[in-house]
């Protein structure tokens, strides 16, 4: 709803009847407010004002500003409080978590999608399709966005926390927020009523001081501070300056809560196979999460918040990407994996940093993304055996295109095939015959062209592409691989919207793309479910966006045009010459 800058129509201050008004409409809203509350939030004799604005939509909204922080916005006649408002009074909504990573994307004008919530121990908040939230990130109680519930809690667990969970309307560092003070979300200590253990209340505590929020948003505050607008120089240094000092204050235990994270996703996305399970825990961690860790780093669960390796598994098992069982006290196994699930299927191997630092062509944050290297090969089949016996191969075995030539060269050879008056031809015998030749074909063709002969060889035979990723192991994959595909579709009032799929498939995520996509074009842009397909989303943006969407993905992620289809759907221009 802020991911772009909005403009400001008036800014008046409030009559003292539009005050009582409006202080009658918030405690209708948030009964949870005292009077007090109230008076804290607006204090009568305090100056308070009515700003009119638009958003970048076209969007009428009305902001209600106190010592110049929004405390509230008005949306269609719909109030809602600010993210300031909830870091004085951080209990008024029902609170769902999620990783700090999600917060550049919610501010970059995205939704929270459920893969992307964190189901606590003691289970969801209890809410219904409509439900105002705040959203909260891990190991901090200060909320950071506010959203409406797409569905109640009950649909969340039974779509098995697939699907989007939360229209999102304002955000910490979105340009509502900017419109204030542009404070840091505050240090909010437990719950009265959160008992803990003396040594996890001492650690608590400590991590406290330690400014948590601010330091678990700090690459998210980086990313976004390179974007900022000019005129917010002066912030943007200060900000830039307060995160560098911070870098050392990162928490060890949330330092090696993202390791194990990662080494957990590369483990399932990359190491192992569906034959492997099940699979004891204890094998799972030495075996394959071990092998994942970063050269010079290395994963230690005790010093992780998880402290055992069933309590992580046990978490993992309630968002749904795994099932765990116990064969005996104290010995667990992981018999299933679900390899579709969302944070698997959108999980990037890291690439490891150069020793020197390097900057990307647009001088933006480096670019850790590298398109994969696919190769196409090409399985031997029982009907296409004959040509490949004698060279040694065997039914299944998968070859490039360049072994495929050599084969059928050194076979030609070999069996004195090549035509005595013109070696550009093939005399064809019974087992080129048999392989390559149609039954209609088979009465009239007795030579074929060198190019002939390899050509039908390659398309008899069982396509497959090998697709690499940098830092991963080779994955074969059945078929020919699908191109990103672009496409333009016309909406109602004759608005048209560019749709981009397919891009999971070469290890780019949806969410980050419509994110970078936004930014470059200034439109409105979403992840929608693709329609008949599970686990694959695409992306919408408003406009015809193709030659954007085709630069982003030719020049900046570099993907071979030949994996991109819908390039000349772009909008012709309407400039006479």
């Amino acid at each position: 709803m802020f991911a772009k800058p909005f403009k400001v129509k008036s800014n008046t201050t409030m009559k003292g009847s539009d005050r009582r008004k409006l202080r009658a409409d918030v405690s209708t809203l948030l009964p949870a407010l005292s009077t007090e509350n109230l008076s804290e939030l607006m204090p009568p004799k305090e100056e308070l004002n009515v700003v009119k604005v638009y958003a970048h939509k076209g969007d009428s909204m009305t902001i209600y500003v106190h010592n110049k922080n929004p405390i509230m916005f008005e949306l269609e006649r719909n109030l809602y409080p600010t993210v300031y408002t909830l870091w004085s009074f951080p209990d008024l909504l029902p609170v769902f978590t999620t990783w700090p990573q999600v917060l550049e994307k919610m501010a970059g004008g995205a939704d929270l999608m459920l893969p992307g919530v964190v189901v606590p121990p003691t289970g969801l908040a209890e809410v219904q399709k409509g439900t105002l939230c705040a959203v909260i990130l891990v190991g901090s109680r200060a909320p950071v966005a506010i959203g409406v519930a797409t569905m109640s809690t009950k649909e969340m667990l039974a779509s098995g926390m697939k699907g989007k969970g939360f229209n999102i309307l304002h955000t910490y560092k979105d340009q509502l927020w900017a419109y204030g003070d542009k404070s840091a979300p505050p240090v909010i200590g437990p719950k009265e009523t959160e008992a803990a253990p003396e040594g996890e209340q001492e650690e608590k505590l400590v991590s406290h001081d330690t400014h948590i929020p601010e330091t678990q948003m700090e690459t998210l505050c980086l990313a976004e501070i390179a974007a900022d607008t000019p005129q917010e120089g002066e912030d943007i240094a200060a900000e830039e300056e307060s995160t560098e000092t911070q870098d050392s204050d990162i928490s060890p235990q949330e330092a090696m809560d993202n390791l194990l994270n990662q080494c957990f996703f590369h483990a399932l996305r990359f190491k192992i196979k569906k034959s492997d399970l099940p699979l004891l825990s204890s094998t799972f961690l030495r075996t394959y999460l071990f092998s994942c860790c970063p050269e010079g780093q290395q994963v230690d669960i005790k010093k992780s918040s998880y402290k055992k390796l069933s309590k992580f598994l046990q978490v993992m098992q309630q968002r749904k990407i795994l099932q765990v069982k116990e064969l005996t006290k104290g010995v667990e196994s992981i018999v299933e994996v679900d390899w579709k699930h969302p944070d698997i299927r959108s999980f990037v191997a890291p690439i490891p940093e150069p020793n020197a630092s390097t900057e990307d062509m647009g001088g933006e944050a480096e670019q850790v993304y590298q398109p994969p290297e696919m190769i196409s090969l090409y399985g031997i089949s029982a009907k296409m055996l004959p040509l490949f016996m004698e060279s040694g191969h065997r039914k299944g075995d998968l070859l490039t295109q360049s072994d495929v030539r050599s084969v059928i060269i050194s076979y030609v050879k070999t069996n004195e095939l090549v035509h005595p008056d013109n070696k550009n031809f093939v005399t064809v015998n019974p087992i080129i015959c048999d392989c390559l030749l149609d039954k209609r074909e088979q009465n009239d063709i007795t030579i074929l062209k060198w190019e002939d002969l390899v050509t039908r060889c390659l398309e008899r035979m069982q396509h497959s592409q090998q697709v690499t990723f940098p830092g991963c192991s080779p994955v074969i994959r059945k078929g020919n691989i699908e191109p990103i595909d672009i496409s333009v579709a016309q909406r109602s009032s004759n608005k048209k919207v560019t749709m981009i799929k397919n891009l999971e498939l070469y290890g780019l995520d949806p969410l980050s793309f419509a994110s970078l996509l936004q930014q470059k074009v200034q439109a409105s842009a979403t992840c929608t479910a693709l329609p008949g397909a599970k686990d694959k989303v695409q992306v919408q943006i408003q406009g015809n966006q193709v030659s954007h969407a085709g630069k982003l993905l030719l020049e900046h992620f570099k993907i071979p045009r030949k994996y991109v289809n819908g390039l000349d759907l772009s909008a012709k221009s309407s400039k006479k010459k």
